[in-house]
């Protein structure tokens, strides 16, 4: 049970972290973090707590991570599905908690888009479904072979979360205009489920871009970078 709440509190940091800045303090009046401070915030949020929580269960908090790490041979099949559910619980968790202080508000009158991830529509500057999904893939497909890359066992040790949360800014700074960023499965359904709606019903793009992107990284790592 170490390793799954291990997972669930990383998860948790990560979306209450993350999309916390995003809802409190991105565009706060003046002194707003803007996209730059919720990338950053990102970032924090898995450096923070791989190094707190990765030698339990080796810092995943993302479905996609956990799906690519399996498919590179790095992670038994069987844990898959009590990984991922603890996941998902700890975003939701988190996300539950971002409703609660926001709906306590002063004039508070809805959550609007609550930070979550969408196209069309619905993405921040109007990027269509094609898009979306090619930002998806390829950022989470390059996520992964830093993660695999830089916890392999002949890279320097004890830098990986440091190289795994830059990577983490980057994508963010990339793509936070284009779907407001997921890479993660998770972190879309907490915060879809809350905002609802047509931000519920285009979930499923979070999910199948961000898997099937992590799965060819661990192809890639596995057959031409993991090799003696």
């Amino acid at each position: 049970m170490k390793k799954y709440l291990a997972e669930l509190f990383g998860t948790f940091w990560l979306v209450f972290g993350g999309c916390g800045s995003a809802i409190f303090a991105a565009g706060y009046p003046e002194l707003g973090i803007g996209f730059v401070g919720v990338s950053l915030a990102f970032g924090l949020t898995v450096l923070t707590m791989a190094y707190a929580v990765g030698h339990i269960s080796g810092g995943h908090f993302n479905p996609a991570v956990s799906f690519g790490l399996w498919s590179a041979g790095k992670f038994s099949a069987k844990e898959l599905v009590p990984y991922i559910i603890s996941q998902i619980v700890g975003a939701v968790l988190a996300a539950s908690f971002l409703y609660l202080i926001i709906s306590n508000k002063a004039g508070f009158t809805g959550i609007g888009g609550f930070a979550a991830n969408g196209y069309g529509d619905l993405s921040p500057d109007n990027y269509n479904l094609t898009a979306a999904f090619l930002a998806e893939f390829l950022l989470t497909m390059f996520f992964l072979l830093i993660i695999l890359g830089s916890t392999n066992k002949r890279a320097p040790k004890g830098f990986a979360p440091i190289a795994i949360g830059l990577a983490l800014t980057l994508i963010h700074l990339i793509s936070i205009p284009i779907t407001n960023t997921s890479v993660n499965p998770a972190r879309s359904i907490s915060q879809a489920l809350f905002a609802g709606g047509p931000y519920l019903a285009q979930s499923w793009l979070f999910f199948v871009a961000p898997i099937t992107g992590a799965i060819v990284a661990g192809i890639i790592h596995k057959t031409v970078f993991d090799k003696e």
